[in-house]
């Protein structure tokens, strides 16, 4: 192809000029050809990192010692704060210091600027959105407001005829003047508030071209901003003037006719709250697909727990947490540190697992990436039983009082307790007195949703704690029919409440308040399911662990049904 007679040309290399650039110097930053390797690299092979053009910047390029000329910086002093190549590592100067290879450090910055850019894009940025529609709303709709006052002025200055036309000026002249000012504070506001979303949104690209970069300096030089961002403008309250009749005196005319009470400005610091980016809302397929499906070999379904749809934890009946792939192969094996079988396994948006120790009374994690068990959380008098990570990175777990006679599911953030849900406004117990399995998931409206095994029901509560509805299952239409028995709990992108009954091999469907929805029918080979969506994300698909029939081994099955 001729590029002078074409309007879209091949990425040619920069060197000749002629040949495909198929390859791609990671140091340099410059497309090559085949042929013309040999000569970029004729200086220096360690000076030059040549890799295939669809995997350029997936080297790191260090910076060279500024003690050891031939040597490059990989590694960082973290009390010195100063990168170190090997033989600086090795000397004197930083003995006894902690190390750590800048990779790592790559790889955690990394990791942070995807967890500002999601927090940005899915949580702050949305709800600058929805503040800046509020304001402007309110911006639209001011004229209206002051209108319907101004009407009632007039309206009952007809009654009073020419003897108060002057009063009637005076006061429409000063309902202008408040609502200038009115305005004017307003679009002062959304002024300040839509530079901010500016910010962000400039905030948001930096973050991505940080991503994108292999500039090892330019990563570590990344300084996050989130805090800043966190912090909401506080909320404009204004209360709008009334006209206040007064019986007609013409003596004393000003004071007879009325008045005006002043428009009030306040800023509210708790008025904006955070709100994460609502996907866009569905209907269900007629017919639920079968994306996939594998055995696993294994015994003793306890729960499962998915990230991004590619690594499905199990949790069975037995001291070990097994990691498959979504082609079910298997790729890790975690055992719990007491050697007793965990209650229940949630994952956490970065990827840590989350396990309850009912032997310890403790919640534990497993750090992305490692074997290594660190206890969070360790209970006095109660046992753990299960748990789930919020959509705000919050922990919730479900436990039960040592001698069984009490039940609850605490709220924590960053494992320090905040929020404890256990009685209703009579006193009562909202869940079973048990040590039985109670499921765990929160709605996309902040709902607390339990699948309380003991009570035969779904319990949901308010972010406040507060009982909203139960859901003892449907009226027996069959003499086959058995009593509502849940299990496994799942929500989905719509706010519908998603629940396996185990007795009767279907998940029940209800809405967020509590409406019953046509069951998912899951055959009769189905002795119990356990049943979630991914862990914070968006995309469609639910996943079933189920017991076989027949060899009492369990396996994965993908569904796709638009939730």
């Amino acid at each position: 192809m001729d590029p002078r007679r074409s309007g879209q040309d091949v990425i040619r290399c920069e060197l000749c000029k002629e040949n495909v650039g198929e390859m791609y110097c990671d140091f340099c930053h410059i497309r090559l050809c085949i042929p013309c390797i040999g000569s970029h690299i004729a200086n220096g092979y360690d000076n030059h990192k040549v890799v295939p053009f669809q995997k350029r910047k997936s080297t790191l390029v260090y910076t060279r010692c500024t003690i050891h000329e031939n040597k490059r910086n990989k590694f960082k002093c973290v009390e010195c704060n100063v990168c170190l190549c090997s033989l600086c590592v090795s000397s004197n100067s930083h003995k006894g210091h902690d190390l750590v290879h800048l990779s790592q450090v790559n790889l955690t910055t990394k990791q942070s600027v995807r967890k500002d850019e999601r927090e940005l894009k899915n949580i702050i940025s949305p709800t600058y959105d929805a503040i800046v529609s509020e304001l402007e709303s309110k911006v639209a709709g001011l004229d209206n407001a002051y209108d319907e006052v101004i009407f009632s002025i007039i309206q009952h200055g007809e009654k009073l005829h020419k003897e108060v036309d002057n009063v009637i000026g005076n006061m429409k002249n000063e309902l202008n003047e408040m609502k200038n000012s009115h305005l004017d504070i307003l679009k002062k506001k959304l002024d300040g508030v839509v530079q901010q979303r500016n910010s962000i949104q400039q905030g948001m690209r930096y973050l991505w071209e940080i991503e994108q970069s292999n500039e090892i300096m330019e990563i570590m030089e990344y300084k996050s901003r989130i805090e800043e961002f966190r912090q909401l403008p506080p909320k404009v309250q204004i209360t709008l003037p009334t006209f206040n009749a007064k019986s007609i005196n013409t003596e004393d005319m000003r004071n007879i006719f009325g008045f005006l009470t002043r428009f009030s400005s306040a800023l509210d610091e708790q008025g904006y709250t955070l709100k994460r980016k609502q996907p866009e809302i569905k209907e269900f397929l007629n017919e639920e697909e079968l994306v996939t499906t594998f055995i696993t070999e294994l015994e003793g379904l306890n729960s499962i727990a998915v990230v991004e749809n590619e690594n499905i934890w199990i949790n069975r009946k037995a001291s070990d947490m097994n990691c498959f792939d979504s082609e079910g192969r298997l790729t890790k094996t975690i055992h719990s540190s007491t050697g007793e079988i965990p209650n229940d396994i949630t994952v956490t948006e970065d990827g840590d697992i989350l396990y309850t120790d009912w032997k310890s009374s403790s919640i534990n994690v497993v750090k992305n990436g490692t074997a290594n068990i660190e206890e969070k959380i360790t209970l006095h008098g109660w046992i753990p039983v299960n748990l789930c990570v919020t959509f705000f990175n919050d922990l919730l777990v479900s436990m039960y009082k040592e001698d069984g006679s009490e039940s609850k599911v605490v709220r924590y953030t960053d494992f320090v307790e905040k929020q404890t849900i256990q009685y209703g406004d009579n006193g009562q117990q909202l869940l079973s007195a048990n040590n039985f399995i109670k499921y765990l998931a929160e709605n996309r409206n902040r709902d607390i949703c339990v699948a309380d095994n003991g009570a035969n029901a779904v319990v949901v509560v308010a972010q406040s704690g507060r009982l909203r509805f139960q859901y003892k299952g449907q009226p027996q239409i069959s003499p086959n029919q058995q009593q509502f028995h849940p299990f496994g709990i799942a929500t989905d992108s719509q706010s519908h409440i998603l629940t396996s009954d185990s007795d009767n091999h279907c998940i029940h469907i209800i809405d967020a308040d509590g409406y019953f929805m046509p069951p998912f029918e899951e055959g009769t080979a189905c002795c119990f399911a356990v049943v979630c969506r991914s862990v914070h994300q968006q995309f469609p698909f639910i996943f079933f662990a189920k017991n076989a029939h027949i060899e009492m081994k369990f396996g994965i099955q993908v569904y796709h049904n638009n939730i």
